[in-house]
């Protein structure tokens, strides 16, 4: 697989995201190539790079998809200890609403 260095890539690939913005999907293909961005501490990030010319078109939305997707995103508003709508989604950190992760430091304490 031909590796490339931060931003000397050939013409005709792009990264997911790219290819997103585009409104394109990598369509099952393989991955064509990457590029590596170094860093100074740590290994290089690594980005892999697909054909343009073989990505597909984004499937739309469909209703089914959209509440479908509603519903996960209110699963994930939802606190399980108290059971109601936080606004917001709970943090995988604290595992519960803020009033009452709140509630159970004060217990502990």
């Amino acid at each position: 697989m031909p590796v490339y260095r931060w931003r000397l890539a050939p013409e005709g690939l792009a990264t997911r995201r790219q290819l997103r913005a585009a409104g394109l999907r990598p369509g099952g293909q393989e991955v064509a190539a990457q590029v590596e961005r170094p860093r100074r501490r740590r290994g290089p990030l690594v980005a892999y790079l697909y054909r343009i010319d073989r990505a597909k078109p984004v499937r739309p939305m469909t209703a089914a998809r959209g509440a479908a997707l509603e519903r996960a995103n209110a699963a994930r508003r939802r606190c399980p200890a108290c059971r109601r709508d936080a606004g917001y989604v709970i943090p995988v950190s604290l595992g519960v609403c803020v009033p009452c992760h709140d509630r159970t430091d004060q217990c502990a304490a």
